[in-house]
């Protein structure tokens, strides 16, 4: 596991990832875009909301806030990705981002290297009051 994209982050159900995959963080999820839940894709196809995005392993934490729009699908059902950018395709979760792979604690990737790890993910969605 590299994570050195600069742009994006992926969360994957693969079983495994190869040289060229450098914005995947984690293999062996349980859920992809699709599978999100009702209430976390309506809110966040708002384009005033903001999405967090909490990544856990092994008592190390990162992170990542970026916003939702309304051009989200959610309609992948093996990927997850928050993008820095603005570009939403069926795998996309978040857009404009604050970080992407490179930019995430270096001792959590560390972590995530090993495949014993279970790095846990906590996404919700916040909007303006």
């Amino acid at each position: 596991m590299r994570a050195t994209h600069p742009t994006t982050l992926e969360i994957t159900k693969d079983p495994s990832l190869t040289p060229r995959g450098d914005c995947i963080i984690a293999v062996k999820s349980e859920k992809g875009a699709r599978d999100l839940s009702q209430e976390f894709k309506r809110l966040a196809r708002r384009d005033d909301s903001i999405i967090v995005l909490e990544l856990e392993a092994d008592g190390v934490k990162d992170v990542v806030v970026g916003r939702g729009s309304s051009r989200l699908s959610f309609d992948d059902p093996r990927s997850m990705v928050f993008r820095r950018s603005d570009y939403a395709c069926g795998r996309t979760v978040m857009v404009l981002a604050n970080k992407a792979a490179r930019d995430l604690s270096r001792e959590l990737i560390e972590k995530l290297k090993d495949p014993s790890r279970v790095l846990r993910v906590r996404l919700r969605v916040e909007l303006p009051r």
